[in-house]
């Protein structure tokens, strides 16, 4: 198991409702030292986070989060405010409710102009897989493809469920190949961090990893105590 490999695909998280700017930092600073893809934090602290890290790692935001049912013209401008203030990645969740009622076009639309809004920063597209169907699932990975998203991504982490590895499976069957998959929530191990990345996952959303390599004294390749 190559755990520089799995630190290089890590959203390193920290949504939490009451996380404070201590903790933002904090989790600012474990990303860095643990090569992390990004930092994925709420919008009120994206121009803090990056005028404390600069360039050192990516910054990752969330829109319409963690529900989806947002109005188009708010995700938008939430997505056009994060980065303003220095988001590079965003991560947006869809309208349930519309692709429950087949409102297909509707959710292609709103992830064009979501896109257009990011203003060529990657944009993960959230589609909270433990409340859909295989159908739906499915209708999402041909969808997020059309609209050209960078990733599909399995879970918010605020729902009943997270990522599992048929979901990721399903994802590498129908998902475009020009769209990587995030799995998120409920990765536990390294284990289970692994195996998604094994089955077709680019990136993990977790705030797990490194707290456990960081349990056991690793940095990277093992040579450093953080």
């Amino acid at each position: 198991m190559n755990i520089e490999k799995i630190l290089s695909c890590v959203d390193h998280t920290n949504l939490k409702v009451d996380a404070t700017i201590d903790d933002i930092i904090k989790t600012c600073d474990e990303g860095v030292f643990f090569s992390c893809a990004s930092i994925c934090i709420p919008p009120s602290f994206v121009a803090r986070a990056k005028e404390y890290v600069g360039e050192k790692i990516k910054i990752c935001t969330v829109t319409g989060f963690p529900n989806g049912y947002t109005t188009n013209l708010t995700k938008c401008y939430e997505t056009q405010n994060a980065v303003k203030n220095g988001a590079d990645e965003i991560d947006t969740v869809i309208n349930i409710g519309d692709l429950k009622s087949k409102n297909y076009d509707k959710i292609k639309a709103d992830l064009i102009d979501i896109k257009k809004a990011c203003d060529g920063r990657l944009l993960k597209v959230i589609i909270e897989t433990c409340l859909l169907t295989e159908e739906e699932k499915i209708k999402m990975c041909e969808i997020v493809t059309e609209s050209g998203a960078d990733f599909i991504k399995t879970s918010t982490g605020f729902s009943l469920g997270g990522a599992t590895r048929e979901d990721i499976i399903l994802f590498k069957k129908y998902v475009g190949e020009n769209v990587k998959i995030k799995a998120a929530g409920g990765i536990s191990s390294l284990q289970d961090a692994s195996d998604f990345l094994d089955l077709g996952a680019s990136r993990l959303g977790t705030s797990r990893i490194v707290q456990i390599i960081k349990r056991g004294g690793m940095k990277n390749d093992g040579d450093s105590t953080y």
